[in-house]
């Protein structure tokens, strides 16, 4: 028997297509994932990747919270209710809509459940109610406070809205959805949104008449 030939190591050579590098691969951040990715990883438990979800989406879930409640605070606990909600059914999101679309209508259901349980102990905010935001301005120009004011009706003549009308309305007008992912987040058709955007439009109008 030949005796075996003990040789060195092969020489290193650059890697040619196709032959991955010994160097170890970088791995891309949370941030620089696309959102299939941080879904799927959330899925798979990764907390990180749900909070850089909610970290993208945060802002807008927010805005939609607080014009559908009325109430910051109250938008705020909505909001957290509806991220820890989100945590817990992560599993069930079969991309059939958009992340956005699916966090939108958990949002909104929250700040619904919440307005129910708000007209049962208390009325809605009226012009002249306790907490309205022209009662907390410190005084500013002329303009400024003109513009404030109207701001302000506009906010209240929001909150008097039905509920529906009001989600329906700040979805579109505010957001800038469509009526189909507006209609895939409340549960409502399309045509029984574009009702109810049609109905607010016009109670706003006649509500803010005295601003024209």
């Amino acid at each position: 028997m030949a005796n075996a030939q003990v040789s060195g190591p092969p020489a290193a050579r650059p890697p040619g297509p196709g032959v991955p590098s010994a160097r170890p691969a970088r791995v891309p951040s949370r941030a620089a994932l696309d959102e299939t990715t941080l879904v799927v990883r959330a899925q798979d438990g990764d907390v990180g990747a749900f909070e850089e979800l909610a970290r993208r989406h945060q802002n807008a879930l927010f805005r939609v919270a607080v014009r559908v409640l009325g109430d910051a605070t109250d938008a705020e606990d909505a909001l957290q209710d509806a991220l820890v909600d989100a945590w817990r059914r992560i599993g069930t999101f079969r991309g059939e809509a958009a992340f956005s679309t699916w966090m939108y209508r958990i949002v909104t259901h929250r700040c619904t459940a919440l307005v129910r349980r708000r007209r049962r102990t208390e009325p809605l905010p009226t012009d002249d109610g306790p907490g309205a935001p022209a009662d907390d301005r410190s005084p500013t120009p002329e303009r400024a406070a003109e513009v404030d004011a109207e701001m302000a009706a506009l906010s209240r003549a929001v909150a008097s809205l039905p509920e529906d009308q009001r989600t329906a309305w700040v979805l579109r007008e505010l957001e800038g959805l469509g009526y189909s992912e507006i209609s895939q987040i409340t549960g409502a058709g399309e045509t029984a949104v574009r009702g109810r955007i049609h109905r607010a439009r016009g109670a706003l109008a006649e509500r803010m008449r005295a601003w024209r």
